[in-house]
């Protein structure tokens, strides 16, 4: 199959970290594979010597006569199978390209967001894949009117030579944030916004540090209630086994050096990257029961779902495993063995083949019209 994946964005985040190991994935299974990308951005430099051809190009915005040029040079020049497309500003110019060109279009959506009215009927028909990262979200977009026959459900998929337990590392990770042997280290890494839970989290943590002097806590991320969230903490009675961290570009080191990790979410997240994450990296996971959360993980197994918000059930989950490192230890590697079953990229590049390869495809004008 000869794919060309469509992705101008100059930003590093979890859209671009998805665009970037999906079409490394197709790649390294033997599909023929290349890109559209921004010179000098994450999504090029993250496919810089992986077989992936690339091709500059820049989307500024739907109207922006650059991309085109340089979509419509790649498609003459690559003769794809599929175009495939990742970011909102994109969609309706791959829409017209895809057309134009004759070569079915495949659209991710990684946001909840709802699009705007046109949007929102057009794009999921005129693409012949319109594919959510979740269950949750095919859900909701069945919800908001999309017909069910329209949506396709693709998880993100992970790079487990990149993100795996590696002792050495924890060591390293535990040693330079002056942690002691037998500290058990909470941690949370996200956006420091009052919908991730992080204000029931600080108070969970407090509340289980009374009991256990041996809890430390490590939050790593920025976000818009970071000076509030840097408060808070400094006003806990266990302020200094609070341990803040800005975004890093390699949070591995972090989850190396984790006992567990925390999702406590109060507003739903379409998926749940940093679980799967952690698991790779052999760390057990308390997520809300919330969102796509829950498909992100084995309830009892790899880690535990808890109500949002509720701080007492998020402390007394804390304590219970904090105080049980061989539980710790099988849920760790129960973890593991469920994203390399379920969310290796491996595992995600076949059923993106699969995918584009059964069933109908849809074609314009005649499916948008339905």
């Amino acid at each position: 199959m000869r794919l060309l994946f469509v992705g101008t964005n100059k930003g590093g985040g979890g859209t671009e970290s998805h665009f970037v190991t999906l079409a490394r994935a197709m790649s390294a299974a033997g599909h023929a594979v290349a890109a559209v990308a921004r010179p000098g951005c994450p999504i090029a430099q993250g496919l810089q010597g992986s077989g992936v051809d690339l091709y500059p190009g820049v989307f500024k915005n739907v109207f922006d006569p650059r991309g085109y040029r340089a979509v419509w040079r790649a498609a003459r020049r690559f003769r794809p199978d599929w175009i495939v497309g990742s970011f909102s500003k994109e969609y309706w110019p791959l829409a017209g390209l895809s057309h134009a060109l004759d070569v079915p279009l495949a659209l991710f959506k990684h946001m909840d967001f709802p699009m705007k009215p046109a949007t929102h009927h057009f794009i999921p028909r005129l693409a012949g894949r319109f594919i959510v990262i979740s269950d949750f979200m095919r859900k909701r977009f069945i919800g908001r009117g999309v017909p069910a026959d329209y949506l396709h459900v693709l998880y993100n998929p992970l790079d487990l030579a990149y993100f795996r337990p590696d002792p050495a590392l924890r060591r390293q990770a535990r040693t330079a944030l002056g942690l002691h042997e037998d500290d058990v280290l909470a941690g949370f890494i996200g956006a420091l916004h009052p919908g991730k839970g992080i204000f029931v989290l600080a108070d969970a943590l407090d509340q289980a540090m009374d009991r256990l002097p041996r809890l430390r806590a490590l939050w790593v991320g920025e976000g818009p209630v970071a000076a509030d969230f840097a408060r808070r903490l400094a006003a806990s009675p266990h302020a200094e086994r609070h341990v803040r961290r800005g975004w890093s570009k390699d949070v591995r080191p972090f989850y190396a050096a984790m006992d567990l990790l925390a999702m406590p979410s109060v507003e739903s997240d379409t998926f749940g990257r940093v679980s799967i994450e952690a698991q790779a990296c052999g760390v057990p996971v308390l997520g809300s029961q919330l969102g796509g959360i829950p498909e992100t993980l084995l309830p009892g197994a790899s880690g535990l779902l808890l109500p949002p918000g509720a701080v007492e059930a998020w402390r007394d989950a804390m304590l219970e495993l904090a105080q049980d490192a061989p539980r710790r230890q099988r849920m760790g590697q129960a973890g593991w063995e469920f994203v390399n079953d379920r969310f290796s990229a491996p595992v995600i590049a076949e059923d993106f083949r699969r995918l584009l390869m059964e069933g109908q495809v849809s074609r314009w004008p005649a499916s948008a019209l339905r």
